[in-house]
């Protein structure tokens, strides 16, 4: 199955609700007046593209409209297609690891998907031929290790750990340590969720993020931020904390399938002009996939 039929299926709950509210707006309305924009920018809001995002893309559509002087409500809706495909659209798709050994640093609130997220992730680089590590860096959260453990044995990866309670970034530098050694080609770090406050986090972060720096100045590094899709507006603003505090280059949106609230991918990136490299619509590890804005978009709509 293709990235379009598995991602509209993914998006059907998001889909059914925006066609409850847009669906009405193209077919409820014969011209492109005042209350059609009105009910337009009502409908992005409540599909969780947000309100700030909502009006930027009503406005652009007046523009659009204004511009190539389209008369009727499919013509408008074309437009829209085309004005959201921009705004997801803020970077490469691909993952910049091209460097042996690369690092990724997955970063996120506990409960998103992140160590799942890490999982799938390795099993796709595993299946390409490539040799991946993975570093338990979560070492607060109770079973945090042996849940990456689960998925390392699964997708055929290694994996370095210690005990719960260790140091972090004494965890990261063993396990890059055995990255050399072993000429592992991706390192994918785990980290902790939820420190006791963000300052907390922040020097956590700061401190592995010091210790990849010294230990492999030269190697392709990206801070891959994971959200959960069901949270909607919350998810933007978890985001904004994480880009403020760890450079990230890259989100992953995971559980797509189960909300109604898929919107949201759109006003992430937009928000924050990172781009989407990972959506995840299901359990399998195919089932992460990399995000292609324009299918998105026409899946959506």
């Amino acid at each position: 199955m293709g990235f379009f039929e598995k991602i509209k299926q993914g998006l059907a709950k998001t889909r059914d609700a925006m066609a409850a509210t847009l669906g009405s707006v193209f077919s409820g309305f014969s011209q492109l007046d005042d209350d059609f924009y009105d009910e337009l920018e009502e409908s992005l809001i409540l599909a969780d593209i947000g309100v700030g995002t909502s009006t930027k893309v009503v406005e652009r559509l007046r523009g659009v409209i204004r511009e190539r002087r389209l008369k009727t409500p499919q013509e408008a809706k074309d437009a829209l297609k085309d004005i959201l495909t921009e705004m997801v659209d803020v970077g490469s798709p691909e993952l910049t690891l091209n460097t042996k050994p690369s690092v990724m640093l997955v970063i996120g609130v506990n409960g998103v998907g992140k160590t799942t997220t890490i999982g799938k992730i390795a099993s796709q680089m595993v299946a390409q031929g490539k040799k991946v590590l993975l570093v338990a860096g979560d070492t607060f959260r109770a079973a945090a290790a042996d849940q990456l453990e689960i998925w390392a044995r699964r997708a055929g990866a290694e994996i370095v750990r210690q005990h719960e309670g260790a140091d972090p970034a004494a965890v990261v530098f063993d396990g890059l340590q055995a990255a050399k050694a072993r000429g592992v080609d991706v390192v994918l770090i785990d980290t902790a969720g939820r420190l006791h406050n963000k300052q907390n986090l922040m020097n956590e972060l700061n401190k592995i993020s010091r210790v990849v720096a010294r230990e492999l100045p030269e190697a392709d590094k990206e801070v891959l931020l994971v959200l959960d899709g069901t949270t909607g507006q919350n998810g933007l603003i978890q985001a904004r904390q994480f880009k403020e505090i760890a450079g990230v280059t890259a989100i992953a949106l995971t559980k797509l399938d189960g909300t109604a609230k898929g919107g949201m991918v759109i006003a992430v990136a937009d928000d924050l002009q990172i781009p989407v490299k990972f959506v995840g619509v299901g359990e399998k590890a195919e089932d992460l996939m990399v995000f292609r804005p324009r299918e998105f978009v026409d899946a959506l709509l």
